[in-house]
Formats: structure tokens, C-alpha cells, sequence
């Protein structure tokens, strides 16, 4: 381990771009008292929020270079794993002591490159795209703010900086989210974000208070070197606090029953969906339990309920996306699917795996978003499918990089999706047992993303027009935007076979698998210890081609018939939706979860407070209070009426005050 308190930069810099971003929003808002159509500084907002992503970029790349695997990186004869800032004494209580340090290590490392990487290509993007806002340089600190809350999380050495973060990326989702708050239901979409995710972190809160008491530390390296000797005596205390921050998990990485606020956040502008979907907050629950890999190696228990709600959530995401219209809502539910590939990869202690399905996700996911927005853009905010089509032909680029985001997502062969959903599905099929359910649901789900994913290409790009022409006219996108957009195509479609080809192609070694070894070897030894068998476990090479075998025949059929069946108008759509009207209805609803929440927590709580505050607060204790007030007014206004000032006033209360001492004196004389 090195010092190195240039990390501190990382986080800070897209923190500075932010604060001068706001000033920059600021001085446009005094501009335009004057002038309503002066443009002020806003437009050097874009130049500084990039330019601060980029330096945060520069030096992931350096802390990055700093600790690969070379003679130029090896101290007293020992290779530098990890880099580690200055320390901020923060929080010191009798024995308790909570500082704030940076610590990269190969973790850490690539999820700075992925936030950093592909959060400075939807910077770019969101230049051209959010030209002409009145808020452009609101949005752009927000942006600057976003990324530097999920820096501070993944960088953290411990819970409580990574809960600083995670709180972060809540309270800027929500900002974001609502940005369009003048809309209506931004807002409400922004605060429905910022509630149920306050769930999730209420879990996460009490599994750290369970890990204090355990270890007497939130310090995750120390946790993680401790877990071993803590199996025995505290089982039970460790499976309680995995299951509780897997809670928090299920908040930010919208897994069930918390994935409800992720199809709503489509209400920002496409670039913050791009962010949240694709680098930033929903992937940090993934991150936190791969990074936390020994506590949940030791809770075999908790691993196998988490295969269980990723396969639920994958397979129930997957089948409401079938039958959604909105472009950028058949992206969303696609997401909360992949997050729960994510989570079925943790659930068969395949660490690695789940990382890599989070990078290659990063990238055909940001660009799917992307490439959503410039459709978007191109029609004139117009967002239904059933209202596009045709628009390869006035989109080329947009067209040609959501091909490769397709490919990717719907697993097609030798692209990145391909290699990373293979790699999650073959390690649940070795681990056996219960994980082979969990590998037939990831089977079942991938055949189900693959034809979601290419009816959503045919209606948007192929058939006949069916957007009104004299209103509509679609165009491309400039090349701010379209740049971004074939850098991440490139990423999509290569980023898979470099980073994790199958052992069986025998070209190199599974890079990022490599790569990771020394975070996820205490994770390992435990799963090895606790089954019996060593992790992690690798098929056969025969088995293995039967299985790439068969993923790439399930994606190349379904993503043909999901092609084939639309690619000539919304005949399919309209057929199933008149065949099985119910079940396309309860599809649409989510299977009626969210609908179901409104019905029986929502409006309840809603009536409760209503009750709360309007019968309870303002006619029981308001009306009490300010009916105690008026009676003593009243009182005192009568008792005022009684004393004029006027003689013959004084000379009725002299003679009334007689006559009662003249009766009390006659009473008591006899």
C-alpha cells in the first residue's frame, strides 16, 4: 500500500466544477433581471463540468497505472494492491473512531474508470443536448454534484464515507429527477425516488450499527480480514447485517420490492436517465456487497434469497419491458433486469462476474440511453414507438451505435454483453444445486431481453412512418452528441472479449477476473471453506462451449423473432394487446406492483396524514389551543365592559361591594 493524497482530487474536482457551475447559474439568474433574453455565463458551464470530469478521469488513470501489475509499481520487493489517501480525522467517541480516507484499490480503480469515463461522455452529450435550457448551468453542477457523491462512495475505506456517498446520489437523483419540476410529475417522480430509496437506507443504517457491534469498526478492509474468525461465534450477527445492507442494495440498485422509483426516474432529461441507469447510482449497491464479498461469503443464506430476488426481479422487469411503448421506459425496466443479473452473479459467489456485467453494462446501457435521447431529440421530444418508426433513414448515426447497443444488451455472440451474461450464467450452472433455478431464470430472461430489445430497434427505425410529417420533422443530432455516441458503440461492442474472454477461447486470460483476484480472494477462501469445493468454480471446456452454445442460439432466435415481428408496423402490439388485454394490461402495470403499493401502503398513508393533520393537528390540538385563546379574550373583552372609568361605574361596584359585606355580616351574626 502507498500514500497517495492526490485521490482526494478525484472526488473533488467534479465537487469544484459543481460550485462553480452553480455561481455560473447564479450570475445568468442576475443577468436576466435586467435582460430576460441576456444569455449570461451559462454557457461556459458545459466547458467547466467536462473539464472537471476529465481531470477526475486523469487521475483514475494514474492511480489506476500506479497499481497494475509491473517492476515500476513494487516497494521493498512487494507489488503496491492498493493506494491510500491522507486521513480526515472525523469522528472520535470513546473507543469508536470513524476517519475519512481514499483508498483505490482494483475495485475501486475500475469503478472510478467507469464513473469518470462514461460520466465525461454524457457530460459532452448533455452539451448539445440541454442547449437552450433555461437551467444549463444548474444542470450541469448537478451533473458535476451526481459524480462526485458516487466517487465518494466507491472511494471511501469505509461504511460511513460510503454512506456519504450513498446519500449523496440520493439527494442528487432527486434533483435531477424533478429537474423539469415545472412539468408536475418530474417532481412527484424526483420525491417517489427519494422516499422509497430512504427505505433502503434505513435497512442499510442498522446492518452498520450490527457491524459496530461485531467488529468495532465500519473500516470494510478491517471487516473483511476479521470475518473469518467472527463465523463461529457470530453467525447469526453477520447474516443479520448482510441482509440488512442488501436491503439498502435493493433501494439504489432497484431490486424487489424497492425497483418502483427506477422506471419513474425517465422524467429527467435523457442524459441524468444515461447516469443513474448506466455509471452511477444504481450500480453502487453491486458494488458495496462484491466490496463487502467476506461478510456475504460467510451468509450462504443470504446469498441464496439474493439469487432469489434477482431472478424475480430480472424475469418480471424483463416481461413488463415486452409490452411498453415508451422508448425510454423499455430502457429503464431493461435496467432493473441487468441489475438483477448483477445480483444472480453474487449470488453464485461469482464476485467478478458480477463487476464485469456492471462495466459492460455501463457501456451498452449509457449508450442505449444516449442514442434513446437523440431519437428523442431528433422527433421532437416525442417518446412512443408507436409513433416512430422508419427513422434509420433520417438518423444514420444514431441508428448505426443503437445497433451495437442492442447487440450488446440482447447478448448477441462476441459482443460485450454476450461474454458478461454468459460468464454469470455459467457460474450459477457449476455451482448447482439452487442455482441451477437461478440459471434457468437467467436462460428464460435473456430469451426475453432479446426480443424486447429488437422490437424496440423495429419499431423505432423500421417499417412505415407513423409520425405525422407536416409536424414532425426528424433529423440527427449534432456531433456533440453522436461522438459520445460511437465512442461507447466501440466500448459495446470490443469492451466484452477484452476484459473477460472464456477461459475456453484460450487467446488470454479473463483480464478483469484477473484483476480482481486480490479483492474477492477472502470471499473465495470462505465460499471454499463453508462448500467444500474450490472457488471459483470453472466448467469443463466442453460444457462450457454447450452453454455459450446455447445462450448465443437463444439471443440470435429471440432477438430474430422480436425483429421480424414488429419490423413491419405495430400489427404484433396490437394483436397481443386484443388477445390477452389483461395480461397486456397488468404487463404495462409492472404486474400491478406499483399500482398495488399505491393502493395499500400509499393512499392509506396518505388518508393517515391527512387525518394527522388536518382532524388531529388543525381542529383537535389547533382548535383547542386557539379556543383556550379566545374564550380568555372573550372574558377579558366582557370583564372590560364592567369598568368604564366613569363615577357612576365606580359608585354601582362601591354599593354592590356593600350590600355583600352588609349580607356576609348579617350571616354571620346569625
Amino acid at each position: 500500500m502507498e500514500a497517495a493524497s492526490y485521490l482526494w482530487w478525484i472526488p473533488l474536482l467534479p465537487l469544484i466544477g459543481a460550485g462553480i457551475c452553480g455561481a455560473l447559474h447564479l450570475a445568468t439568474l442576475r443577468a436576466r433581471k435586467s435582460n430576460p433574453d441576456a444569455k449570461g455565463p451559462a454557457g461556459f458551464a458545459p466547458l467547466v463540468a467536462s473539464a472537471a470530469m476529465g481531470g477526475a478521469l486523469i487521475f483514475s488513470i494514474i492511480g489506476f497505472l500506479a497499481i497494475c501489475p509491473c517492476e515500476d509499481n513494487v516497494v521493498d520487493g512487494e507489488q503496491i494492491v492498493a493506494l491510500q489517501s491522507s486521513t480526515w480525522s472525523w469522528i472520535s467517541v470513546a473507543d469508536l473512531r470513524f476517519d475519512l480516507t481514499m483508498w483505490l484499490d482494483r475495485l475501486s480503480s475500475i469503478m472510478t474508470l467507469v464513473v469518470t469515463g462514461v460520466g465525461l461522455l454524457i457530460h459532452i452529450y448533455s452539451a448539445g443536448y440541454m442547449k437552450g435550457d433555461k437551467g444549463y448551468a444548474k444542470f450541469f453542477a448537478y451533473l458535476n454534484l451526481f459524480c462526485f457523491a458516487m466517487l465518494m462512495l466507491v472511494l471511501s475505506s469505509n461504511l460511513l464515507g460510503l454512506f456519504i456517498g450513498w446519500e449523496g446520489v440520493g439527494l442528487c437523483s432527486y434533483l435531477l429527477i424533478g429537474f423539469w419540476y415545472e412539468k408536475g410529475w418530474p417532481a412527484e417522480a424526483g420525491q417517489k425516488a427519494f422516499v422509497v430509496n430512504r427505505i433502503g437506507d434505513a435497512f442499510f443504517i442498522i446492518g452498520s450499527f450490527i457491524l459496530i457491534g461485531v467488529f468495532g469498526t465500519l473500516e470494510m478492509q478491517d471487516i473483511g480480514a476479521q470475518v473469518p474468525a467472527m463465523i463461529d461465534a457470530h453467525s447469526g450477527k453477520l447474516a443479520l447485517a448482510a441482509l440488512l445492507l442488501f436491503g439498502g442494495a435493493c433501494g439504489k440498485s432497484a431490486q424487489l420490492p424497492l425497483f418502483v422509483w427506477l422506471p419513474d426516474a425517465m422524467a429527467g432529461p435523457t442524459p441524468v436517465s444515461a447516469l443513474i441507469h448506466a455509471a452511477t447510482m444504481v450500480t453502487s449497491g453491486v458494488y458495496m456487497i462484491v466490496r463487502l464479498n467476506p461478510l456475504y461469503a460467510a451468509s450462504p443464506g443470504v446469498l441464496m434469497f439474493i439469487g432469489c430476488v434477482a431472478a424475480a426481479t430480472a424475469f418480471i422487469a424483463g416481461t413488463t419491458a415486452l409490452v411498453q411503448r415508451d422508448l425510454k421506459k423499455v430502457l429503464a425496466y431493461s435496467t432493473v433486469s441487468q441489475l438483477g443479473y448483477m445480483f444472480l452473479g453474487i449470488a453464485a459467489g461469482a464476485w467478478g462476474a458480477a463487476i464485469f456485467h456492471l462495466v459492460t453494462h455501463a457501456f451498452f446501457k449509457a449508450l442505449l440511453f444516449l442514442g434513446a435521447g437523440s431519437v428523442i431529440h431528433g422527433m421532437h421530444e416525442e417518446q412512443d414507438m408507436h409513433k416512430m418508426g422508419g427513422l434509420r433513414k433520417h438518423m444514420p448515426r444514431t441508428y448505426a451505435t443503437f445497433l451495437a447497443g442492442a447487440a450488446a444488451l440482447s447478448g448477441l455472440p462476441l459482443m460485450s454483453g454476450f461474454f458478461s451474461k454468459d460468464e454469470i450464467l455459467a457460474k450459477n450452472f457449476a455451482m448447482g444445486g439452487v442455482n441451477y433455478l437461478f440459471w434457468m431464470a437467467g436462460v428464460v430472461t435473456a430469451a426475453i431481453t432479446a426480443y424486447y430489445t429488437w422490437r424496440m430497434v423495429a419499431l423505432t427505425f423500421f417499417g412505415e412512418e407513423r409520425f405525422d410529417a407536416k409536424k414532425v420533422h426528424p433529423h440527427e443530432s449534432p456531433a456533440l452528441m453522436t461522438g459520445p455516441l460511437f465512442v461507447l458503440a466501440v466500448l459495446s461492442i470490443i469492451g466484452g472479449a477484452v476484459l473477460g474472454l472464456p477461459h475456453v477461447f484460450h487467446l488470454w486470460n479473463h483480464a478483469l477476473d484477473v484483476w480482481l483476484e486480490p479483492v474477492v480472494l477472502g470471499g473465495n477462501e470462505i465460499l471454499s471453506a463453508q462448500k467444500g469445493m474450490h472457488m471459483p468454480l470453472h466448467l469443463t471446456a466442453v460444457r462450457e462451449w454447450i452453454l455459450l452454445a446455447l445462450g448465443s442460439a437463444v439471443a440470435l432466435f429471440f432477438a430474430h423473432k422480436g425483429f421480424h415481428d414488429h419490423k413491419r408496423g405495430l400489427a404484433m402490439d396490437e394483436s397481443v394487446q386484443g388477445a390477452f388485454p389483461v395480461a397486456h394490461a397488468k404487463l404495462t402495470d409492472a404486474w400491478g406492483i406499483d399500482s398495488g403499493y399505491a393502493r395499500v401502503i400509499v393512499q392509506p398513508v396518505k388518508l393517515l396524514a391527512f387525518v394527522i393533520a388536518v382532524i388531529v393537528d388543525q381542529f383537535a390540538i389547533d382548535g383547542a389551543v386557539n379556543g383556550a385563546g379566545r374564550m380568555a379574550s372573550d372574558f377579558g373583552r366582557r370583564g372590560r365592559r364592567l369598568v368604564d372609568g366613569s363615577v357612576s361605574c365606580y359608585g354601582l361596584w362601591i354599593g354592590a361591594a356593600a350590600v355583600v359585606l352588609a349580607l356576609t355580616w348579617f350571616w354571620r351574626g346569625n
